[in-house]
Parts: structure tokens; sequence; C-alpha cells
């Protein structure tokens, strides 16, 4: 994958994607990018916060051709769905054999050369992330727990058999690929920026090994609701055909090859006017996993539960965020569920099974796309249940969904020092 001058021209003539209205003519040149100087402390897992603190601020100096009348696209914000919108810039390193990415640039969005034997491409040897900024009232950009993405593609890394950037360089490539793409940001309550960090085996190979260089690219896509239901109920299938991982699998790790294995089944249930796909897991084909982007939780009584991580489900940041809410509004920890001591409500991490989902009195989603997104109906084996008259959103999920999207967005105080703010 070269990236020299002629693929700098070759990019710029490249032809937007549709959908994008672009503020330069197509064969002209964008926005210089802009010189960025991150001036504020990396962070490392040893410098995590164990305590309740204040939102962290990146300063950085912009020094950029933006004018004020291109400081937000022109794009229909009030209809703003998910899916890809060209932006700016993206951000691109490489890594060879000793296992250090280079420092890292901003090039203008678009294609990019691979060599048709490269790892990924041959082996599937790719990881991805995604996480989100928003733009608040005054007009600063938060990002959300990056150091936890960070982490977890580490941990992906290293059962991929793959080198990964350090939590401080993936941060610090985050920040300044969003700075650069920052008139992309939506405006305030009108959506996000979805951020993609992506790593691959770019490197040639034949025989089965691991790719011998890595790239390690950030792009960036202003996005709205995941589901077109927005925050109101959807419809799920539980599948007991198809599997989404095994013991002994990738299943925790959010490698390309995972993503690609759900296809099917998601497109059978669509066909059918569900909104997702539900599994199951492959031993005993009772208890629940996730959705094919999604965690799960079910509601009964007092009690929340989702599925304890094992290795064949995610560890999703939206997930253990919930869950960090909960404990931070006064739950307390026992054994392996937490309690709330004013509100009685428990929450527990263990199997969950298909049974206990049917006799739910509320269940939900939740993931960076989505946020929370509240189930309103399940069908398995021909039975479907609605939760709440399918017509409303349960109190646990728009409680929880307030609670975490104010801390996103900047509404609240961030008592847990989450953010990272960008100015």
């Amino acid at each position: 994958m070269e990236y020299g001058a002629a693929t700098r021209g070759a990019l710029l003539a490249a032809a937007p994607l549709s959908g994008a209205r672009r503020s330069w003519l197509p064969l002209s040149s964008p926005p210089s990018p802009p010189s960025i100087q991150i001036q504020n402390r990396l962070y490392s897992i040893s410098s995590l916060p164990l305590k309740a603190r204040g939102v962290r601020r990146c300063e950085a100096s912009l020094a950029s051709d933006y004018t004020k009348a291109s400081e937000v696209a022109d794009l229909d914000w009030e209809n703003l769905g998910f899916g890809i919108v060209q932006t700016d810039y993206m951000y691109i390193t490489k890594c060879g054999q000793d296992g250090n990415f280079s420092e890292g640039e901003m090039i203008p969005f678009g294609p990019i050369a691979l060599n048709p034997s490269s790892g990924v491409l041959n082996y599937g040897q790719g990881l991805f992330e995604g996480l989100k900024a928003y733009r608040t009232t005054d007009d600063s950009i938060l990002l959300f727990r990056p150091e936890e993405n960070a982490l977890r593609m580490r941990t992906g890394a290293e059962r991929m058999c793959m080198p990964a950037p350090s939590v401080e360089q993936f941060v610090d490539a985050v920040k300044q690929t969003v700075l650069a793409n920052k008139r992309w940001v939506p405006p305030t309550g009108k959506g996000s920026l979805y951020i993609r960090p992506l790593l691959m085996g770019s490197g040639a190979v034949l025989g089965l090994a691991p790719a011998p260089e890595y790239t390690f690219i950030i792009f960036v896509s202003p996005v709205g609701n995941y589901f077109k239901e927005g925050l109101a109920p959807i419809n799920l299938i539980v599948e007991d055909k198809f599997h989404r991982a095994t013991p002994g699998g990738t299943g925790s790790v959010k490698t390309i090859g995972n993503y690609a294995s759900v296809l099917m089944a998601q497109k059978i249930a669509k066909e059918k006017g569900y909104s997702d796909v539900l599994y199951l897991d492959a031993v005993h084909k009772k208890y629940l996993e996730e959705v094919s982007s999604c965690n799960i939780f079910v509601v009964k009584g007092n009690v929340i539960s989702t599925p304890a991580v094992k290795g064949t489900i995610l560890p999703g940041i939206t997930r253990k965020s919930i869950i960090d809410v909960a404990l931070s509004k006064g739950f307390q920890f026992f054994g392996k569920s937490s309690i709330n001591v004013f509100g009685f409500l428990k929450v527990e991490e263990r199997l969950v099974s298909v049974d206990e989902l049917l006799e739910a009195d509320e269940v939900f989603c939740t993931g960076t796309a989505v946020v929370v997104s509240p189930v309103g109906s399940i069908t398995y084996q021909g039975k479907r249940v609605e939760y709440a008259g399918n017509k409303g959103v349960g109190v646990v999920s728009q409680q929880l969904y307030t609670s975490l999207t104010s801390l996103q967005m900047g509404q609240a105080e961030d008592w847990l020092g989450w953010t990272v703010q960008l100015s």
C-alpha cells in the first residue's frame, strides 16, 4: 500500500460518494489538512481514573485554511442515516516486521492500493473498532472512552497474531482524524461522527502465515440512527440454525470475519421484516449470546441480566458503560451481580436462557452504533412475544439511554471521567 504524491493526486480526482455534497469542485484539492499539535498528555491504562473526575481536555492548535463558512459541512442533517459519507481526510500509518508503527499522517479520504496477496484479503487478518465524536452546545467536540477501543484492539490483535498501535498512538490518531474532519461532526442533537479505526495485514503472503506488514487506518463519517426505528422498539428473531461464534474461536474480538458470517442470517431476517437477529450459543443452543452487532440485556422484575462475556461474546464498550453507569448511581457488587441499594435493582452477568428472554418484562440492545435500542418483540421458533405492547420504550431502556447519551453529548457532568474534549 503506497501513498505518495501520485496516490494523493488520484485520490483528489476520485468522484465523491453518493449522498455527499462537497464544498469544493471534484477535481480541486480539499481544504489543506490542519497542522495538529496535540498538547495534552497521552493516556495509558495505568493512568485511567479509579475515581470520578471531570472532562479531560485536548488542547490542539489548528493552523488551517478553513473558513467560518466551511466549519460545518453542507448536509441534510435532519435526515442523516447510518451510511458512508465521504469526508475530507483519513489517518494512515504502517508497521513492518519490527512491530513499530510509523508516526502516521493525514491523507485525503479515498481508495487505497492493496496487494492482491495481502494477509487481510487472503486470510482475513484484520480488525476494526467503532467509536463516536459528538458536538456540544458550546461547539466543542467530545470523544467517548477512546482508550477502551484502543485496549480492545490490542487484545484482538494479540488473538489474530498482529501488532497493534499503542494506546497512546491510537488515541492521538483518533484525535487528529476528528479534528481534521471537524466540519463533518453533526450539529448538536443531529447525530454523531462515527470513527472507524481499521488494522489489517497489508503485506503480501501466499502460504498461511502472519503478514509481514500491517496498516492502521482511521476514517470517519457523520451518522444518524443505526436502526431506522431510532429510539423506538425493534423486532428481533432468535436464530437457532446459524451461529455467530463457537468456544475457542474469535467471537470475543472484533475481527472482520465475525461480521461477514452473520450476513446470511441477517439478510433472511430482514427479508421477513425483522430488524436483526439474536444468536444462541453453539453448544447448548439455548443461551443468549448477542445480536449481529449488539449486546443484549433482559429485564425481569427488579433484575437486569446480560450474558457473561466468556470468549464467544464481544465485550462491548457500551455494554460495559451501561453497567458502569448503573454502578455510579448507587449499585454495589455482590459476587457476579450488583444491587442498587436505593432502587433495589440488581444487575447480573451470567448465562441467560432463551426461556428467560421470552418471559422478560423488557429487553434492550447496546452498542456503539445503536447506543441503547429497546426491543419491541422477539420471535423464536414461530412464537412471537411482545414487550410493553410493542408501542413504547421501556422504563429501564429509557433511563439508561438518557443517562448514557447525556454523558456522551456533554449534557450532564462527566462524573466518571469518560469524555475527552477536543478544542
